[in-house]
């Protein structure tokens, strides 16, 4: 039964009925994505500092060479069915590529397809409400939006920050001898596909949602004040897919210690059993498997959770050694000489 303006929601149907998959694991294939982008015209300004080219979480535009502004739009589809969850964790997810970059939140805009016929005013002022808590809790604002008629809910935010480009982070700045640091661990996009698959567990939902909508602003500004020179958050490409793309940059390979990564309890059974295993979890494996290296002796449960589709991440700092003793989270791994873009993971 839809839901009008002054109705109940429990009146709506499910958020996650009308998307056949949601967050972040919605992503175009990486697989397909970069050879597609090869085929676009490469943009030449002295203002634009990174772009897609280093396959970094936002672009930055220099000002006076003193500030810049870091750009970034992140958007995607009902993941779980509270409204409110729903906009928090997009919004939290979207903050990210800001904080990835080294840089401060500083405005948004609501990007949204809706269909207000079939779930009403009411689940859409959820989803808004949800969002703009996350953006004024990170110290930014909602500037405004966009919203059109679509039959798949969507929700996301385009994000302005600010960064001192003598201090941002990119995916191309790490070093030899680099050490891997995670914020957060993993197992969201499990739960929370292994939930459309009937695994009702409430309770683990719950830690799913209260990892996805906690800010990463303070394991940015940690990382920041230990030294960090590259890093990047965790999305729907997984921990396997994102690192690539930071060795790739930088012209390095990494070493990533399995039994190291942090999960999310209950998790390890939906890998087992594959019921936690979503098509973008199975088409980073995919893509894993032309630059990741997985010696026999990791149990292949802790494999799928290093391509694990994740939706609002933690963050993945290259930290230098000697460095990192103030540093919270979980070593992970290092960075070192070798084929770009390789990953050995034992």
């Amino acid at each position: 039964m839809p839901v009008s303006s002054g109705s109940n929601l429990a009146a709506s149907p499910l958020l996650t009925a009308l998307s056949h998959a949601g967050g972040c694991g919605r992503k175009l294939a990486a697989i397909e994505l970069v050879e597609m982008l090869t085929t676009l015209p490469t943009q030449l300004d002295a203002r634009l500092l990174v772009d897609a080219s280093s396959r970094d979480d936002a672009a930055v535009i220099d000002l006076d060479r003193q500030l810049a502004l870091v750009f970034s739009v992140d958007f995607f589809t009902p993941l779980v069915d509270d409204p409110r969850d729903f906009g928090r964790i997009a919004a939290a997810n979207a903050l990210s590529d800001i904080y990835a970059m080294g840089a401060t939140p500083l405005a948004a805009l609501n990007i949204v397809g809706f269909p207000s016929r079939t779930l009403g005013d009411i689940v859409l002022a959820e989803i808004l409400r949800g969002g703009a808590e996350v953006v004024v809790q990170a110290g930014a604002f909602i500037a405004g939006g966009h919203t059109i008629n679509d039959d798949e809910p969507k929700y996301g935010l385009a994000v302005i920050g600010l960064v001192d480009p003598g201090h941002m982070t990119t995916n191309a700045a790490g070093q030899p001898g680099d050490e891997l640091f995670l914020s957060k661990p993993l197992g969201t996009g499990a739960i929370v596909t292994a939930r459309r698959h009937g695994h009702l567990d409430d309770e683990l939902l719950a830690s799913a949602v209260e990892t996805m909508v906690q800010l990463n602003e303070r394991a940015a500004s940690d990382a920041l004040q230990a030294g960090v020179r590259a890093m990047t958050d965790i999305t729907g490409y997984g921990l396997l897919g994102h690192l690539h793309n930071l060795c790739e940059s930088s012209g390095l390979a990494a070493q990533l210690e399995a039994e190291k990564v942090p999960v999310l309890a209950g998790v390890q059974p939906l890998l087992e059993d594959e019921i936690g295993i979503s098509s973008g979890t199975r088409g980073n494996l995919e893509w894993a498997a032309g630059f990741a290296e997985i010696d026999e002796s990791v149990e292949p449960w802790r494999a799928r959770l290093l391509a694990d589709a994740t939706t609002s991440g933690g963050l993945l700092a290259a930290v230098p050694q000697g460095l990192v003793s103030v540093l919270p989270g979980w070593r992970i791994g290092q960075l070192q000489a070798g084929k770009p873009g390789a990953i050995a993971v034992h």
